[in-house]
């Protein structure tokens, strides 16, 4: 993680928690192919925090996502939870770390067949011995929670975008997780419900004391839900610091920004939406993003190529 000197065109580095991280990853490296999507990644998430994971389509955001979860086989480096590897854990380990996270999928990943309320009871009635009347109690209170009390019994098909990552939502929350990952939780909704979305996640997790990281590039959700911020860029690890310090890079006005380092100028472009500036520049020089992306964007968080 880099450094920045205090200045008005620099903005201060923020202290992380001072806690044993909950997640823990150690110059991770993730190659498909001869193509290297993760480069030593370091990242530390700690509990309690909402952690937003940024970056341009193809950084490998979702890459990482998919080998903190253990969904990823990655070539080089660890990755702990819970202080506990899911790669060197059997398979009885692994279960037992993954009971203890809930994934909000991009898509909400519902199954098409099954009831709304029936998607919300199936961790319960797969990793559990509850009775079938305190799943179903529990399956009421998760759906109260996120709005969609009395529409428990309609079908995937029959519920909006938004309606279904509330389910989503509701469903990744059944097992109460210590951790939630939520892959571009706002992708492909509007901004009134993108931002109903922002303010679940926050009552949810803020609310339970559930640490929460998050994959996004909408920059209004990220600065609306985070409190860290890690930047992704061509498989690197930029930056990873409060969301304080990233609003100040961002309000940098453009007189200042040519005295900044080019990683701060890279990351500033990002987070106003600029249409010139280093990220463009190098458009065209490689196609680094256009190879990884390949990988990345048609699988989602577990789906097939």
């Amino acid at each position: 993680m880099s450094s920045a000197s205090p200045s008005p065109s620099s903005p201060a580095s923020g202290a992380a928690p001072k806690a044993e991280p909950i997640i823990s990853v150690r110059n991770l490296v993730k190659k498909f192919g001869e193509k290297i999507a993760l480069n030593g990644v370091n990242l530390d998430v700690y509990p309690g925090e909402t952690l937003v994971i940024m970056g341009g389509s193809g950084c490998g955001k979702s890459t990482l996502l998919r080998c903190i979860i253990g969904a990823e086989q990655f070539q080089g480096g660890q990755v702990m939870m819970f202080g506990k590897s899911l790669g060197d854990a059997d398979e009885v380990g692994r279960d037992e770390i993954r009971k203890k996270f809930g994934i909000l999928f991009q898509s909400g990943a519902l199954f098409n067949s099954m009831s709304v309320a029936d998607n919300v009871a199936l961790p319960l009635r797969e990793h559990t011995d509850l009775a079938d009347n305190i799943i179903d109690l529990t399956v009421r209170m998760k759906l109260n929670s996120v709005g969609l009390l009395s529409d428990g019994h309609k079908l995937p098909s029959e519920i909006s975008g938004g309606m279904k990552k509330r389910a989503g939502l509701a469903r990744a929350m059944a097992l109460d997780p210590k951790i939630l990952f939520c892959d571009e939780p706002s992708a492909g909704l509007d901004p009134v419900t993108s931002a109903e979305i922002d303010r679940l996640i926050l009552n949810m997790t803020r609310g339970l004391g559930v640490t929460c990281v998050v994959v996004t590039h909408e920059m209004d959700s990220a600065f609306t839900i985070a409190d860290r911020m890690a930047m992704l860029d061509q498989g690197r690890m930029l930056r990873v610091d409060t969301r304080d310090w990233f609003d100040a890079l961002r309000k940098v006005p453009e007189a200042e920004a040519g005295d900044l380092p080019e990683e701060h100028r890279l990351i500033r472009q990002f987070l106003r939406g600029d249409a010139e500036g280093p990220l463009t520049k190098r458009r065209g020089a490689d196609n680094w993003a256009d190879a990884v992306v390949e990988h990345e964007k048609p699988r989602g968080l577990f789906g097939k190529r």
